[in-house]
């Protein structure tokens, strides 16, 4: 198994920046949703496997545990089968500094995969709200997406910016990580320790938030059995404060998390990772 080192990696994501810059509109835009798709996909299986672990306080380290190595899954299919995923695109930030690429190809290609994983997401979202799966766990896993929506629009700006760069710092040294290496199982697990980090610490994805968010607002007024819904169950069963549940809207998914999240999260893989290794390796990169 080969493994490129440190100044390869750098090269090697700076011609990735170029490639991505010219690329043209559709496949980005196909791209984008279906990466988008596949963090949807991974938060809710992550969410299913360990929603009742994260429901006791005794339990709740060990469920993000889990959730945590489920959640690895949907950058290992971002990278491994195909996808344009924004976080990691915050990469190209190192080939704009090393003048690769073009401000202007660097912002088209953020824009349109930001939508296309924003859409690729609620699809995924919806699909969910609509598949039933929610009532698992006699309604509780309803309850449980409506209480982690609910916690992640109850964010202050700074905490959710400050938990944004720590995010992406990660994930993008996952990416960073799976440039090194050539096998599939060399990226795999190149991935997975990282992305495994940085969910069991509870730092925040703005893709990801893309899935949480929008579900918990879908499931927030479904009325279930007796009259109750996932909301009221939250509020019952999971002892989510009933002014956190109001907070969850449409209007704070996009002003109090996803703006915060997405901010930093250019900030943590941008600066941290890609600039930061740039400037490290300068001369052999540039």
């Amino acid at each position: 198994m080969s493994i490129k080192k440190p100044d390869e990696i750098v090269e090697v994501s700076l011609v990735a920046a170029e490639g991505k810059a010219a690329a043209p509109f559709g496949r980005l835009a196909v791209l984008g949703f279906l990466a988008g798709a596949f963090i949807a996909l991974a938060a809710q299986g992550s969410t299913m496997a360990g929603f009742n672990l994260l429901a006791g306080a005794d339990t709740y380290g060990l469920g993000r545990v889990l959730v945590g190595s489920v959640f690895t899954v949907g950058l290992m299919l971002v990278v491994l089968a195909g996808g344009e995923l924004f976080t990691g695109n915050v990469l190209m930030v190192g080939a704009l500094a090393s003048r690769r690429i073009k401000l202007s190809g660097l912002l088209r290609n953020w824009l349109i995969v930001y939508a296309f994983n924003l859409l690729g997401s609620v699809f995924v979202a919806y699909l969910i709200f609509r598949s039933g799966l929610l009532d698992s766990g006699g309604e509780m896993l309803g309850a449980m997406t409506v209480k982690i929506a609910a916690g992640k629009t109850a964010l202050s700006g700074e905490k959710a910016f400050i938990l944004g760069i720590l995010c992406n710092w990660l994930v993008c040294l996952a990416v960073w990580i799976a440039f090194a290496a050539d096998s599939v199982a060399g990226k795999v697990w190149g991935i997975f320790f990282p992305i495994w980090l940085f969910v069991t610490s509870g730092f925040e994805h703005s893709v990801a938030n893309m899935y949480y968010i929008p579900a918990g607002l879908f499931a927030k007024s479904v009325q279930v059995a007796d009259g109750l819904s996932y909301a009221d169950r939250a509020v019952a069963d999971l002892h989510l404060a009933q002014s956190t549940l109001d907070g969850l809207t449409w209007g704070s998914f996009f002003a109090n998390n996803l703006l915060p999240v997405t901010l930093g999260n250019i900030v943590g893989g941008g600066l941290f990772v890609s600039l930061a290794y740039l400037y490290s390796y300068r001369k052999k990169a540039v």
